[in-house]
């Protein structure tokens, strides 16, 4: 934690609206492609070694809530496997980086969790190389938005967010805790879309919808192992996914809609994964985080 983090500041305006002036960018989109870059804690984010010696695994690791997360694990003394796309690369080179020069091992596993194959695959590099995994963060997603919603909507995207944002979740899990011991902890991303979804992103918010429940029926289903289950609802946050998979009349605004007036950076939620991986949030399972600027979720 930074002294800028311990200093009370106006919520509204800790972070300027970054939509105004971007200009779309490729899918998978990376963060060298933005006009404004994303805060991942680079320069903010002080451990305090609320994680020290554990064995972690994120998805979606190589930028945005994935990047912020992965650093402040490392900081807080945890070693680090990052889940990516081959051609998020670059990306993931930039994380990498941060984890080591937080002293900590890190470790890579590129590939297409869509596949149970590679889900599996992620796991197995976890355990070869650091023996068991004591945190797994689901966060990897896919999403498009489509102005028309419903009609717009190709069978074949509709498959991409089921496998990439919910199929995997179950892979992995179901492949990683026969790997963890009592005190582990499962962390998934869900949304503020699960509760109060978007035309435009029906599919997404729809896969969203789903991991809450999963998160639920799983903490239930582990108690009896001593595993906790739990998830964090992020809000509009500004990361690579943004850019590139929002039409550009809409990257201007992107945010205002909570009621904070602005869309969140990634180092403000990784306190919030942080928590659920450490000791200090032992009395929690089968909990939603709604971490979404004012939004409500119920």
């Amino acid at each position: 934690m930074s002294q800028d983090q311990l200093t009370p500041q106006d919520p509204r305006t800790r972070h300027e609206s970054p939509g105004s002036g971007e200009q779309p960018v490729e899918y998978p989109g990376r963060t060298g492609d933005m006009d404004v870059h994303p805060d991942h804690g680079e320069k903010t984010y002080r451990g305090l070694g609320r994680l020290e010696g554990r064995k972690t695994v994120i998805t979606g690791g190589d930028s945005g809530i994935g990047r912020a997360v992965a650093l402040a694990f490392a900081r807080e003394g945890a070693d680090v496997l990052i889940s990516y796309l081959p051609a998020e690369e670059d990306d993931a080179r930039e994380t990498v980086r941060l984890i080591q020069e937080a002293g900590r091992t890190v470790v890579t596993a590129p590939g297409d969790l869509r596949e149970e194959a590679q889900c599996r695959a992620v796991v197995e590099r976890a355990v070869d190389e650091f023996g068991h995994i004591d945190v797994l963060v689901s966060n990897a997603a896919y999403q498009m938005a489509r102005p028309s919603g419903l009609e717009e909507i190709p069978s074949e995207q509709f498959d991409r967010v089921m496998k990439t944002n919910v199929y995997a979740l179950f892979w992995l899990a179901k492949a990683a805790v026969p790997h963890m011991r009592p005190g582990s902890s499962i962390i998934s991303t869900t949304s503020v879309q699960a509760f109060t979804p978007s035309p435009h992103l029906l599919d997404y918010a729809t896969s969203k919808g789903a991991i809450v429940t999963f998160t639920k029926g799983l903490a239930a289903n582990l108690v009896e192992k001593g595993i906790r289950v739990n998830a964090v609802a992020p809000g509009p946050v500004w990361t690579p996914l943004i850019p590139a998979t929002f039409p550009e009349d809409k990257l201007g605004s992107f945010g205002q809609q909570a009621p904070l007036g602005r869309a969140a950076q990634p180092v403000e939620l990784a306190p919030f994964y942080v928590f659920l991986a450490s000791q200090e949030s032992t009395y929690m399972t089968g909990e939603v985080l709604g971490v979404t600027g004012g939004s409500p979720i119920t």
